[in-house]
């Protein structure tokens, strides 16, 4: 596996966290942080799927 690789399901694993996290979270600032720190680890999974995928193209 590579280092991309392992980052990508590195990034899933803590949106996963996150989102898990936030609905468990009483208090709705922390719900909302960790909602949103579950987003930006998605779309940097998402980046690094996409680059996964280019490169591989390549």
């Amino acid at each position: 596996m590579t280092d991309l690789q392992d980052r990508q399901e590195r990034l899933e694993r803590l949106a996963a966290e996150c989102e898990l996290i936030a609905k468990l979270a009483t208090d709705s600032t922390k719900r909302e942080f960790y909602l949103r720190l579950a987003v930006h680890y998605g779309e940097l999974a998402a980046d690094t799927r996409r680059s996964l995928a280019s490169r591989d193209a390549a």
